[in-house]
């Protein structure tokens, strides 16, 4: 009987040793590496639906169930990709523990589906592999693409929600803020074509650059006008205008571009109704123009909103424009006159001296109230109600220092469209 009792008693002992020794052996073993959450900002990226609010500098945390070893989490294993064109977008990686911060080195587009991929190359520092991890997000707004320098939306104001580019004290004078092209869009400012004007300072800082890209949206107010429109200007030709002709018959951009040798020139992209291109008669640097009927390029400019991108490219030495995200006209400086310097133009450039001009953008007018340049002339003086000051609306004027593609400015157009 004690026998037994014994043989029993040992059995419990060698049982629960073997317990304690498995149990202590699993503590003691590497925890699987499997992503616990992950969130940009405060936004869940790792939910049963992908979100599409995502804001455009965001924050992305991602937290796991083992600590990382940082060496493993590189560019090479993390990536952020714009889904449209499949761009890699450039990140900041940071490893803490069992935290991987990641944050885009730019802003992001609006508007955008974007793909985040962690690979099975990183490890935690028990060197367990990550299974292969993807999540999507949209970012919120209408289509943008990135490296936008300024946006200005008029939502009750005329403020620049990108950058730092907002009116002066006193450089907003009767504008109204009023229903835009849809819902969506929501307000746009508008010009009451005798003394509005919207004043932004330090204008330079916006058009000094290789390439170049201006987008916006224009409706014309014809009621009670019989001139043309100076719907912006910085500095007027010094800078960069744009301007619609009294007959609503076309429109032009004068910009000011620098030359190989520092020196600057203007250059117009002139688009009237049928327009011609080198091929029928027109200028040997004007490489493309849709000729447009007077009925056509009516239809565009008078009274219908109206989708406007410029877009410099400082490599291929190229202005496009397009209207509604149709390309209408484009030169190449490549093909102009040999000994023409205009063939070393290396991009924008603001070369404004006062007191003709002030370094101000102004919308509404070719150039700010501060400037002399035509003030007695009855067509470009401020101070004339007559002048071509302009009547309509403005909406969602974006600025890149970038040659956005003409796939951008089909989307940008696509999802801002009335």
């Amino acid at each position: 009987m004690k026998r037994n009792h014994f043989l029993f008693y040992f059995l419990i002992a060698l049982t629960s040793t073997a317990l304690l020794f498995n149990g202590c052996k699993k503590d003691d073993d590497p925890v699987d590496l499997t992503l616990s959450t992950l969130v940009a900002n405060d936004i869940d990226l790792n939910g049963a639906t992908s979100p599409s609010n995502v804001p455009l500098e965001p924050v992305i945390t991602a937290t796991f169930t083992a600590n990382i070893d940082p060496a493993t989490a590189t560019a090479s294993s993390i990536t952020l990709t714009q889904d449209y064109n499949g761009v890699s977008i450039p990140l900041t990686i940071e490893v803490l523990n069992n935290v991987i911060k990641i944050t885009p080195t730019e802003a992001l587009g609006g508007g955008t589906l974007y793909k985040l991929d962690m690979t099975s190359a990183i490890l935690s520092t028990d060197a367990k592999p990550l299974s292969n991890t993807s999540r999507t997000f949209t970012t919120a707004g209408t289509f943008s693409p990135m490296g936008i320098i300024a946006h200005w939306t008029f939502e009750d104001n005329a403020n620049d929600v990108v950058g730092s580019f907002n009116p002066s004290a006193n450089g907003v004078v009767d504008i109204a803020y009023t229903a835009g092209r849809n819902a969506e869009a929501g307000k746009a400012a508008t010009f009451n074509g005798t003394t509005s004007i919207i004043e932004i300072p330090n204008g330079d800082q916006l058009i000094n650059t290789h390439d170049f890209t201006i987008s916006f949206w224009v409706k014309t107010n014809s009621e009670g006008i019989e001139h043309g429109h100076f719907v912006m200007g910085l500095g007027a030709f010094y800078g960069l205008q744009f301007e619609i002709f009294g007959g609503y018959d076309g429109a032009k951009f004068a910009i000011q571009y620098e030359m190989g040798d520092g020196s600057t020139a203007a250059e117009d992209m002139w688009f009237p109704a049928e327009a011609t291109d080198a091929s029928n008669g027109g200028w040997q640097g004007w490489d493309f123009a849709k000729s447009l009927s007077i009925d056509e390029m009516m239809g565009k400019l008078k009274d219908n909103w109206l989708h406007v991108t410029y877009i410099y490219d400082a490599a291929a030495k190229k202005g496009t424009l397009y209207y509604d995200a149709e390309k209408m006209k484009s030169f190449d400086f490549n093909l102009w006159p040999e000994e023409d310097i205009k063939r070393t133009a290396v991009g924008l450039k603001y070369a404004g001296q006062e007191p003709d001009v002030v370094n101000e953008l102004a919308f509404g007018f070719v150039h700010s109230r501060a400037g002399t340049m035509w003030d007695q002339e009855p067509w470009g003086g401020y101070d004339f109600p007559d002048a071509n000051h302009f009547k309509g609306q403005l909406d969602d004027i974006k600025i890149f220092h970038k040659a956005i593609t003409p796939n951008e400015v089909q989307l940008m157009y696509e999802s801002e469209k009335p």
